[in-house]
C-alpha cells in the first residue's frame, strides 16, 4: 500500500462498476492527480451473465474473469475487505486475506460492493444449496452434475441412482431459467458416453415463487420459455416454493416431494450485507439511497451505483411511474460506471454542481437457454422486437461477448465458442479440484502405529 500527499479515491468493491468506474477515473485523471485504490476479497472481477455457460463448458472458467491488476495497472489494488467506515474522519477500515487489520484514508469514496445471493432460513438449503454468483461456484456445479452421472451409471442401488439424477433449481429469472437451461443441455449430451444413464432417467425441476419465469423479458416471451423448457422434459412448479430439503429431501409448498443431491439456488439476490455497516443512508431493501448522479444522499463525497444502489430510473419516472428504480443487469451497470468516473472527477477539480445525472433507457433483455436456443427483446424506440430460437441466442452470444470487460477475455470468449462449433463438449468432471490435498495427504499421512498390547513381546519371539 503506497503513501501518498495526492488525495485517494478509494474503490470498495471490484465488481462489474468497480471495474469500469475506476478505469473511466483513470483515463480521465492527469498523471500525478490522484491515487485510485480498489479494495475486493477477490484479485478478480467475475462477468456474471457468462456463468450459466462455465457452468456447462461452453466457456473456460478463467475466461469469465478479468484479473484487476492486470486491468488496472495504474491503480493499488488490495485484496481484502473494507469492513467499516468513518465517515467523520473519512478513513476505511480494510482487513487483508492475512494479517492485521489497518485504517486507509480516503477523500473520495465508491461504493460498490454488488449483491449477494438472497436466501431465507429453509431447514437444510445452507448445507445442501448451491449458489450461481460466482466462478468457482460455476465450476463445481458441473463437476457435481457429472459426478452425479457418474455414480448413476456405476451404481446398482436403485434409490441412490435416482437421487443422484434428480436436480432441482429454486428460481425463474435469468439466472434460474439460464442455469437449468444450459445444464441440461450439458447433461443431455454427456449421457451419450454413459451406457447405463439415459435422459429419460433424468429429473430437472425449474421452481419459482411467481406466476411465470423470465419476467425481465415480458409475458410472451416468458411463456415460450416456458413451453420451450417443459419440451425438454423440464418440470416447472409456478407459485409456490421450497419448504425445505434436509438430507436432500426437497418439500414444495404445492406438496412435491422429491429426493435430489442437486439444489441449485438462484431465487434473486440482495445487496451486499456490509452496507450496513458503512453508515450510509439504506432503502427499503438494503440498497444504499442515491441521487440521479449517483452520490449518495446527503453526501457530497460518496457515490454508489450497480446492484448494492437505489438509482432512480429517470426514464420510467419520466413515463409516470414516480418509484421506478434501475434493474441491477449489465447493461446499466456499464452506464452508470462511466457517469460515475465522469463525476468524480468533476467533484475532485472542484466542479461539484457539475455533476451529471444518470438516464437511460431499457435497450431490452436476452437469455440464453441452452446451445443455439434463447430469448430476446429489442427495445428500438417505441418498437419491441422479440426473438426466439437461434436467432435469440445469436443475439444473446452477440451482445453479452461485446459486454464482457478488455479484448483480451472478449477475443478468449469468442475462441471458446469457435472451438465449441467443431469439437464436442468436454465431460470430464474434475471434483478433486474442489480438494486437491486429499489425495497426497492420504499417501503422506502417518501409519497408524499398533497398540501395545498388540506388540509381540521378545520372551514371545523367543518361543
Amino acid at each position: 500500500m503506497s503513501t501518498t500527499e495526492r488525495p485517494r479515491i478509494l474503490v470498495v468493491g471490484g465488481g462489474y462498476v468497480g471495474l469500469y468506474a475506476a478505469r473511466r477515473i483513470l483515463k480521465k485523471m492527469r498523471y500525478g492527480e490522484a491515487t485510485v485504490t480498489v479494495v475486493d476479497p477477490r484479485s478478480y472481477m467475475t462477468y456474471q451473465p457468462f456463468l450459466p455457460e462455465a457452468a456447462a463448458g461452453s466457456i473456460s472458467p478463467r475466461h469469465v474473469v478479468v484479473p484487476l491488476r492486470r486491468v488496472l495497472p495504474k491503480a493499488e489494488v488490495l485484496t481484502g475487505r473494507v469492513t467499516t467506515i468513518d465517515q467523520d474522519r473519512k478513513v476505511a477500515t480494510v482487513a487483508p486475506l492475512v494479517g492485521e487489520a489497518y485504517e486507509l484514508p480516503f477523500d473520495y469514496l465508491i461504493v460498490t460492493l454488488g449483491a449477494v445471493s438472497r436466501t431465507f432460513p429453509i431447514p437444510g438449503l445452507a448445507e445442501n444449496g448451491i449458489g450461481m454468483k460466482g466462478v468457482e461456484e460455476a465450476i463445481g456445479l458441473r463437476n457435481h452434475v457429472l459426478e452425479q452421472l457418474d455414480k448413476a451409471d456405476s451404481t446398482t442401488d436403485e434409490e441412490i441412482r435416482r437421487k443422484a439424477l434428480t436436480f432441482v433449481f429454486i428460481g425463474g429469472g435469468f439466472a434460474g431459467a439460464e442455469t437449468i437451461g444450459e445444464v441440461e443441455d450439458m447433461a443431455r449430451d454427456a449421457a451419450k458416453y454413459y451406457p447405463n444413464v439415459k435422459r429419460e432417467d433424468m429429473r430437472f425441476v425449474l421452481v419459482d415463487a411467481a406466476d411465470k419465469i423470465l419476467p425481465e423479458v415480458g409475458p410472451k416471451l416468458g411463456a415460450y420459455g416456458k413451453a420451450h423448457l417443459e419440451s425438454r422434459g423440464i418440470e416447472i412448479h409456478l407459485s409456490t416454493s421450497m419448504d425445505s430439503c434436509v438430507d436432500g429431501h426437497v418439500v414444495l409448498k404445492n406438496g412435491l416431494e422429491v429426493d435430489s443431491n442437486t439444489i441449485v439456488w438462484t431465487a434473486g439476490v440482495k445487496p451486499n450485507p456490509a452496507l450496513a455497516r458503512f453508515g450510509l443512508p439504506l432503502g427499503p431493501r438494503g440498497h444504499v439511497d442515491t441521487l440521479p448522479t449517483l452520490q449518495v444522499n446527503g453526501t457530497d463525497y460518496i457515490w454508489a451505483a450497480g446492484d448494492n444502489a437505489q438509482v432512480p430510473d429517470l426514464v420510467g419516472r419520466a413515463a409516470g411511474n414516480e418509484n421506478a428504480w434501475c434493474p441491477p443487469n449489465a447493461q446499466h451497470a456499464l452506464r452508470q460506471a462511466k457517469v460515475l468516473g465522469d463525476n468524480v472527477i468533476s467533484a475532485m477539480r472542484g466542479f461539484s454542481a457539475a455533476q451529471t445525472e444518470y438516464k437511460h433507457a431499457n435497450k431490452g433483455a436476452v437469455a440464453g437457454l441452452g446451445l443455439h436456443k434463447g430469448v430476446a427483446m429489442i427495445v428500438m424506440g417505441k418498437m419491441k422486437i422479440k426473438l426466439k430460437g437461434r436467432l435469440a441466442w445469436y443475439m444473446h452470444r452477440g451482445y453479452h461477448g461485446l459486454a464482457m470487460p478488455t479484448w483480451n477475455r472478449k477475443i478468449r470468449v469468442f475462441a471458446d465458442w469457435t472451438l465449441g462449433m467443431f469439437l464436442k463438449r468436454e465431460v470430464v468432471s474434475l471434483r478433486a479440484m474442489e480438494n486437491p490435498r486429499e489425495e497426497f495427504y492420504e499417501a503422506a499421512k502417518p501409519a497408524p502405529q499398533p497398540k501395545a498390547d498388540s506388540v509381540p513381546s521378545e520372551k514371545a519371539k523367543a518361543s
